[in-house]
């Protein structure tokens, strides 16, 4: 998602390198930390592909510092990463969340709302951390304090991501008038969010 993260912000104006991941790292948290060994490979990669461009303005001092700028070219790479995002996109809870931070960049609302469909549908698939004969198991069904813990704050944060998912669809379909094919009622989600799965 570094590279999304590089073309949404530089779509909202030219950053100078420092700030562009200032404004990543803040976004990626504590999760993921922006190194430079990580940030300007990635930005020369953009470059070369012409999706970038780098400028030199003043500094504090005789220090000069390198501005990026994304071109036209760019900012049509960046639209279309938006809208076709991988399916690790919409189930990695980090990576849907930089996702959500540009989404409302795109601007087509039923794109949109394909997406947050697709992120919707992810809650519907039984999941846990923890499986006991490939069954999925239940924060209520678990004597480890820690592990229960772990399932149930973990079902909150689903609880509180389908609710609002399914208020911002509703809104997106009033507004467009592009419904879903078929609106059963959704069964209470009891499912633990896989994003912030332990390495390892």
């Amino acid at each position: 998602m570094l590279t999304l993260s590089i073309l949404g912000f530089l779509a909202e104006q030219p950053l100078h390198a420092y700030e562009l991941r200032n404004r990543i790292s803040g976004l990626s948290g504590n999760s993921r930390p922006v190194s430079d060994g990580a940030l300007y490979p990635a930005l020369d990669r953009l470059r070369r592909a012409g999706f970038v461009v780098r400028e030199e303005a003043p500094g504090s001092g005789a220090a000069r510092r390198q501005v990026f700028t994304l071109t036209e070219s760019g900012r049509q790479e960046f639209l279309r990463r938006l809208a076709a995002p991988a399916p690790v996109e919409i189930t990695d809870r980090d990576s849907f969340m930089i996702l959500l931070a540009f989404l409302g960049r795109l601007p087509d609302p039923a794109a949109q709302l394909r997406i947050l469909r697709r992120r919707l549908s992810f809650y519907d698939r039984p999941a846990s951390y923890f499986y006991e004969h490939g069954r999925p198991l239940r924060a209520d069904e678990m004597t480890d304090r820690f592990r229960r813990g772990m399932l149930s704050t973990a079902a909150a944060t689903a609880h509180a991501d389908v609710e609002w998912l399914r208020s911002v669809i509703a809104e997106l379909e009033a507004e467009t008038g592009v419904w879903a094919e078929a609106r059963p009622q959704r069964r209470p989600v009891r499912r633990p969010e896989q994003a912030r799965r332990p390495a390892g």
